[in-house]
């Protein structure tokens, strides 16, 4: 079994059944492998919720290194409604809060935390206005949280409406 695949099955444990239900054994019941075949990619829980963020992480610096042709504020705004607005997103949502959820262990989120100071500070001395970058970085993590808890309550159109009113509050 692939690790992806053992992510995915602790998400879906995660996500289905809360943060007290995520054991080895059930992440490994869930993948259908023995624990021993879950122990050899993840030796413990908190290794396996490292992976978790690390994954996270990645996935979004990944998309924000797509749109990065000029400055950052606009490729963390891209990015952030890529994952909103694509086909992908509840899973890509259902990650963000899983990962939140899971990591409430200070030690955990250490890296969550590390990612988040570098998204809001990189660029910010490349900026035309570092004040409205931001503001608009905060509004558009704002998003990720009120989709993480509420998928539904904004539809594609009124992304793309949000999207370009961040966008036009940075200077061309």
């Amino acid at each position: 079994m692939k690790r992806d695949e053992l992510l995915d099955a602790a998400e879906a444990v995660l996500c289905e059944q809360g943060t007290g239900a995520l054991t080895l054994a059930a992440v490994a019941q869930r993948a259908g492998v023995s624990k021993g075949g879950l122990l050899y990619h993840f030796n413990t829980k908190e290794a396996l919720i490292e992976a978790l963020v690390e994954r996270l992480i990645a996935e979004f610096d990944a998309l924000v290194g797509k749109h990065r042709d000029g400055d950052y504020t606009r490729a963390y705004v891209e990015a952030t409604f890529d994952v909103l607005t694509a086909e992908s997103r509840p899973t890509t949502l259902r990650r963000w809060a899983t990962v939140q959820g899971a990591a409430s262990d200070p030690r955990l989120l250490a890296r969550i935390r590390e990612a988040m100071a570098r998204w809001h500070r990189e660029g910010l001395d490349e900026e035309p206005d570092p004040g409205a970058a931001r503001i608009v970085r905060l509004a558009a993590e704002g998003l990720w949280e009120v989709a993480a808890h509420d998928p539904d309550l904004y539809q594609h159109h009124d992304y793309e409406q949000l999207k370009r009113r961040l966008l036009a509050l940075l200077p061309p």
